[in-house]
């Protein structure tokens, strides 16, 4: 076997791709044009621009659920993003989707996330309501569209148009963005709805797993859920400890769903039988779900860990601390902007939109960065 270049890995996915797979070939391309890898289609090379992003490197100190300081062993918005895209390549697979878009899609989805995750997004979205808002689909896109500062010739990491639109039509139950551009009165491509499954069935897998692990929920809440019945009888003769139990249950919880996920799917895709990725995008109704007897189970899930893991006291104090002191680091940085690096003061005085300017900075912390950042300008003996 002889090298593999571009053309040749585009050539196999025409053979082995699904009528409705997008197709890096036929790619809508990148803003500002750019030569073509040899070795890499377009989405591979879109994979390698995102991993190696500052955005991305950031995740890793950014809250899911606990902030870092609460435990290692919790998830990350980093661990999501990864658990997000092992699901996401899954079902990519099983329905001859094209796997890299998916993957690339699947990485960038969460950059535009705040420090203290939601809490963050909440505050912002506050703090700017008469500029526009803050929606973290919408951060996603402009930091790679805008804020990502790593080539000489534009702005941002000039990644893909699939790979663009995927990202401001990531919804969820938490994501519900306003689209401008991308065609707003057609689906995501197969490949993007995908990726919106995808970080529904691990999120709610992952909280699962890590509301029992910090105690907050415990097996006895979880056995009026049918969902949880149902993994339960299915592992607890195989094993004794709790420990075992909690990981082999909700172990069995994902791949229920990613098994009925790519059954329900493919039965919806065989039936209506869509001849190009055009034709999936303007079909009516999402292509890429999960049966509906398993989406209630779900959505009871869902509806448990909102109130009884989400809405926990210990969150709450975690999730309010947050949104007060990063509304007080707004303000301080509107009043005083020479509070900022000058880099970002550079960007206020080349930029009329000040608030806009401060929002993307706050944005873009981690959350231990913001928690330093907020020490040095409120705690006298703190070092500058």
């Amino acid at each position: 076997m002889g090298l593999r270049y571009r053309q040749d890995l585009e050539g196999f996915e025409d053979r082995n791709l699904a009528s409705y797979a997008t197709r890096a070939s036929k790619s809508r391309g990148r803003s500002y044009p750019e030569e073509e890898s040899v070795s890499r289609t377009c989405y591979q090379r879109d994979i390698d621009r995102i991993v190696h992003s500052r955005a991305f490197r950031r995740l890793e100190y950014k809250t899911q659920v606990f902030v870092n300081y609460e435990g290692d062993h919790y998830r990350t918005r980093l661990t999501h993003t990864f658990e997000v895209t092992l699901v996401a390549r899954a079902l990519a697979r099983a329905l001859g989707l094209n796997g890299d878009l998916t993957e690339a899609i699947a990485l960038s989805h969460d950059l535009g996330h705040t420090p203290f995750g939601h809490a963050g997004e909440e505050i912002l979205n506050e703090l700017m309501a008469a500029n526009g808002g803050f929606e973290h689909n919408r951060q996603s896109l402009r930091v790679v569209e805008v804020l990502e500062n790593r080539y000489p010739r534009f702005k941002g990491l000039n990644l893909t148009w699939e790979v663009r639109e995927g990202l401001i039509k990531h919804t969820s139950a938490f994501d519900h963005p306003s689209v401008t551009g991308y065609e707003p009165h057609k689906r995501v491509s197969l490949e993007g709805q995908v990726v919106n499954l995808a970080d529904e069935l691990a999120y709610n897998c992952h909280d699962l797993e890590d509301g029992l692990r910090s105690g907050i929920v415990s097996i006895e809440q979880l056995n009026a859920l049918e969902i949880w019945q149902r993994a339960y009888d299915a592992v607890n003769g195989s094993c004794l400890e709790p420990e075992f139990i909690r990981h082999e249950a909700v172990g069995y919880i994902k791949d229920m769903l990613v098994k009925d996920a790519i059954r329900s799917s493919w039965e919806i895709l065989d039936a209506v039988k869509p001849e190009s990725p055009e034709a999936a995008r303007s079909y009516h109704r999402e292509m890429i779900v999960l049966s509906q007897p398993i989406r209630s189970m779900l959505n009871e899930l869902s509806s448990f860990l909102l109130h009884n893991f989400y809405f926990n006291h210990r969150i709450i104090r975690m999730t309010t601390k947050a949104k007060w002191f990063l509304r007080d680091l707004f303000y301080r940085y509107s009043e005083i902007p020479r509070l900022l690096p000058e880099k970002i003061q550079r960007y206020i005085e080349s930029d009329a939109d000040k608030e806009r300017v401060i929002c993307d900075y706050i944005a873009g912390m981690t959350d231990r960065f913001a928690l330093d950042e907020y020490r040095k300008l409120t705690d006298p003996g703190s070092r500058i």
